[in-house]
Order: C-alpha cells, then sequence, then structure tokens
C-alpha cells in the first residue's frame, strides 16, 4: 500500500510562494512506491532513502494525483503509528 499524510508547512518556497507537502510512503515492496512516484510525474531522484522514513516529499497537486491513483489517506496520528511499525 502506498500511503500519504496530511498536507503541513515545512518551509518549501517554491518559485517564491511558501507551500505546503506531504510524505509519500510505503509499508511494502519499495519498487511500488516508485511506481506510484512514476505515475504521479515524479522523478525518482527526489526519493528519500532516509534511515526513519523512506519516502517521496508532494506538493499538494502531487498529493492529489498520488490519491487519484489509489494512495491512502492517514491522519497524522495513523501515519506516525505506520512509521513506527516500519521502524521496529
Amino acid at each position: 500500500m502506498i500511503y500519504v499524510d496530511p498536507l503541513c508547512r515545512h518551509g518549501w518556497v517554491i518559485f517564491g510562494k511558501t507551500v505546503q507537502s506531504c510524505h509519500m510512503w510505503t509499508d511494502g515492496d519499495i519498487e511500488e512506491l516508485h511506481q506510484m512516484a512514476d505515475k504521479i510525474g515524479l522523478s525518482r531522484r527526489y526519493f528519500q532513502n532516509k534511515k526513519l522514513l523512506k519516502h517521496y516529499d508532494l506538493t499538494e497537486r502531487r498529493r492529489k494525483e498520488a490519491i487519484k491513483n489509489g494512495a491512502i489517506e492517514l491522519n497524522r496520528r495513523e501515519s506516525v503509528e505506520s512509521w513506527q511499525k516500519l521502524r521496529s
């Protein structure tokens, strides 16, 4: 499954405008995550291979595309619970 968390202000500035962003991750095969990134037009160079959470950061537009393509929206609490399971 592919998941997205709520949009937040993480200090991103694109073209001089502050934008909200979120994370997109999987609890399954990482290739599934890359395939979703491909579907929504996101380059793999944006993949963040972080020890705590392997993910992509998404803008609002890409988040909407991910949801249209089957990503599951989680609230903040659900997202943290998912991340904790991945770390254990």
